[in-house]
């Protein structure tokens, strides 16, 4: 651990590492609650794949002021359809989850990273109280009085907090030194973006296959996002392809259901894997979104957990400036870790859990998996139950 027994006074309340959409939210989320907030950031890389934002989320976007400039750009998941492959040995019945059923108008909204980027930075480029510094971090020391993160260019900024939101190989999580588990899958995802034929009528639907998921999600009229989820073999070997012969790959799964379907974007195949910290605060020390923990393309759950780690941190940031006391004092970051702990361990796991029985071969194990399905699509209390806790803990 990076820590000094003698640190500047503070010139700041907070400094946010990470110019991804958890930390674009987190520091715009922190000035607007009067917090004086610098962002430590680089332009966030270019990135094809989009992000289902739940309820839950859109309605902090809501609170921030920028749904109006995202909303256009996004498009509604009414309803989730899940569908087993028919050459599962063992294969649950289809199973539809519709938002009225529990009285909303959607599960969330998809939309594409760099339009959800986009809109974040322009937002953070306008409020008070929040200033950017569009360097990486090079040097964060910690010190029992506050932060000092100190840019390749030489520029330092002192803070009472830092919260991490810098990704997987997270530096203020290393400055920290709080460990972390890391496991893998033995997949791959390829991720693109379709034009089809015929209306995907607001339909999300995911496709399980034995080797992952196959998902098809609304963006926008007769587009969808896709993200098949693979041996890494076989994703690689559709990477390579050309256009015409992987839309025909593509076809022989998603034609059933929208038709005829053409490329419409650039596709990016990533290794599937998972990460949780140790801790998720220290004195000084907060971390949010991928920093703190990573989780598989599966059931839009890991940047909305970001955005609820981001959501706690400010709360509990913003009253204590508002209540004269250190923001980054164990008291304040021990509260973080409480409130943030079992929202983060209970969705690592079922997203674990969801994800290897796809994997399985036992026929104990899918059987009790399809028998699971037709409790869902039978039971209608147990059904909306699903629902609501799959879009935030305790429902919204």
């Amino acid at each position: 651990m990076t820590r000094t027994r003698k640190t500047p006074s503070p010139e700041t309340d907070a400094i946010v590492g990470g110019g991804g959409p958890a930390g674009l939210l987190a520091a715009l989320l922190l000035a607007q609650g009067g917090v004086d907030t610098v962002l430590v950031a680089p332009p966030a890389p270019e990135d094809h794949r989009t992000t289902g934002l739940l309820a839950g989320s859109v309605a902090i976007l809501e609170r921030a002021g920028i749904w109006p400039a995202v909303r256009p750009l996004a498009a509604p998941m009414r309803a989730i359809r899940l569908i087993d492959d028919a050459a599962r040995r063992i294969s649950g019945p289809e199973v539809l989850f519709r938002a009225a059923e529990i009285g909303r108008d959607a599960f969330g909204h998809n939309i594409a990273n760099r339009d959800l980027v986009a809109a974040l930075a322009q937002a953070v480029a306008e409020t008070p109280k929040l200033r950017r510094v569009s360097e990486a971090a090079a040097e964060i020391r910690i010190g029992v009085g506050g932060v000092t993160v100190r840019t390749a260019a030489g520029e330092s900024v002192r803070g009472r907090l830092v919260v991490g939101a810098d990704g997987r190989n997270s530096a203020v999580r290393a400055a920290a030194g709080i460990g972390v588990r890391r496991w893998g899958y033995d997949q791959a995802a390829l991720v693109t973006t379709l034009r089809h034929a015929r209306s995907h009528d607001d339909i999300s639907t995911e496709i399980h296959t034995t080797a992952g998921p196959f998902t098809l999600v609304p963006l926008g009229d007769r587009r969808s996002s896709l993200v098949w989820v693979a041996r890494p073999a076989e994703a690689e070997a559709l990477a390579a392809l050309d256009d015409g012969a992987l839309a025909r790959a593509i076809g022989r799964r998603a034609e059933p259901i929208l038709g005829a379907v053409t490329l419409d974007g650039p596709r990016q195949v990533f290794p599937l894997s998972g990460l949780a910290a140790r801790r998720l605060a220290l004195p000084r020390v907060a971390l949010v979104g991928e920093a703190a923990h990573a989780l598989p393309p599966i059931g839009a759950q890991g940047l909305n957990l970001g955005f609820r780690d981001a959501d706690a941190i400010v709360g509990i940031v913003a009253a204590a400036v508002r209540a004269g006391t250190d923001p980054g004092a164990a008291q304040a970051t021990a509260r973080y870790e409480a409130r943030r702990r079992g929202d983060v361990a209970s969705r690592t796991a079922g997203v674990d859990l969801l994800n290897r029985s796809l994997l399985t071969d036992a026929a104990p194990a899918l059987a009790l998996r399809a028998l699971a399905l037709q409790a869902v699509k039978r039971v209608a209390p147990l059904r909306r139950l699903l629902m609501r806790e799959g879009i935030a803990p305790g429902g919204i």
